[in-house]
């Protein structure tokens, strides 16, 4: 039997990003706080990035106070007891409602992401008497990535894999999961078909989605309240694959057999 390769895969906190504004440099500041942090970039180094810092340097906050719902909105809103005003954001930002009930409204984003309330959100936003935050995510989270992934190869010489994570839930079970809606510089996916397994048998159906594995992983650093790590460096994966974007995950309508 062939002895397996394993490789060892580490996951380093990029510390010291500071609270991100409208406008800010992201790539200047993940090299700036990982100078800081005395790390020492190589190349194929692997970064995720929370999609809160990206949507707040694009700009995507959007203030409830200066929404007026639509009648549809209204309508909705009453079924599942949300603010009508947030509901003609998510409308806005969904080409299709999948489900929804008392306190849960699931669509399909512009990008094809089917997740609650088009990943709308209202933590770790600062709000005031005076404006009613929340946060869109980016307009296509891909190109962000491609972005991001661009200029840190400009600026460090390096070719750096660039993973934008979202907290999104999942069917049958509880819980949320760090998810890839961007990816640059990597694959998002790996098609295994045709490979064999231990025993000499071809895979048919195995396709890895390796962009979602290794955005969970670093969820967990980045955690979901008050830890303030939306950047983790993922060292020691390797991939030969050529880059694939996050737009690779989104399962074909004509293979979805839950819509």
């Amino acid at each position: 039997m062939k002895q397996a390769h394993f490789q060892e895969i580490r996951l380093i906190p990029v510390d010291g990003i500071p609270l991100v504004k409208p406008g800010d440099n992201l790539p200047e500041i993940i090299i700036q706080s990982a100078n800081s942090s005395k790390i020492e970039w190589i190349e194929g180094d692997i970064l995720v990035v929370a999609q809160k810092i990206i949507s707040k340097a694009e700009g995507r906050l959007v203030n409830l106070k200066q929404i007026k719902p639509s009648k549809s909105a209204v309508k909705l809103g009453s079924v599942t007891q949300k603010d009508p005003r947030l509901v003609e954001l998510i409308l806005q930002e969904s080409t299709k409602v999948i489900r929804y009930r008392k306190g849960v409204l699931v669509v399909q984003n512009h990008h094809g992401v089917i997740l609650a309330n088009a990943g709308i959100d209202r933590s770790n936003l600062e709000q005031d008497n005076e404006q009613d935050w929340v946060l869109l995510l980016p307009k296509d989270s891909d190109l962000s990535a491609k972005k991001i992934h661009q200029e840190l190869l400009a600026k460090t010489g390096l070719h750096l894999g660039v993973i934008i994570n979202d907290s999104i839930g999942r069917a049958w079970r509880n819980g949320t999961l760090g998810t890839a809606i961007g990816v640059a510089g990597l694959p998002a996916i790996v098609d295994l078909r045709g490979r064999k397994d231990l025993f000499g048998n071809p895979l048919r159906v195995s396709e890895e989605a390796i962009a979602d594995e290794l955005a969970s992983a670093a969820s967990l650093l980045q955690g979901q309240a008050d830890e303030a790590l939306p950047v983790v460096l993922i060292r020691g994966f390797q991939t030969q694959t050529a880059s694939i974007p996050a737009s690779g995950l989104i399962r074909p309508k004509e293979t979805d057999l839950f819509q």
